[in-house]
């Protein structure tokens, strides 16, 4: 069984959540908490606070054991996109795309 924790719309590319997001992977709670605080990243603040929020979930909602908690899954993807445009030389206008993101991270309890 696990418990589930979503971050929708993310003002941050798909790409910055996913460097962040391999090394808490398969750890952990306790561990993947301590790799967010120590990690310089803009990313990881919200991160922490989805991980909270999973093993919240996980405690409250199925009677797990926060001690015991692993990162089972944790994955990005894109949501939408912003486009922007930026004015150029001679009259042209280059395009800006905002990038959004969806994480979900799974928690589960170790074998």
């Amino acid at each position: 069984m696990e418990a589930k924790a979503y971050l929708r719309y993310a003002r941050v590319s798909p790409r910055k959540f996913k460097i962040v997001l391999d090394m808490i992977r398969n750890q952990p709670t306790d561990m993947a908490m301590a790799i967010l605080r120590n990690t310089p990243k803009a990313v990881c603040e919200p991160l922490e606070k989805l991980l909270k929020s999973a093993v919240a979930n996980a405690e409250n909602n199925f009677g797990m054991d926060k001690n015991n908690l692993i990162v089972s899954e944790c994955f990005v993807c894109p949501g939408p996109t912003l486009k922007r445009i930026s004015p150029r030389a001679q009259g042209r206008a280059f395009r800006i795309l905002k990038r959004t993101s969806h994480v979900t991270i799974a928690v589960k309890e170790k074998e």
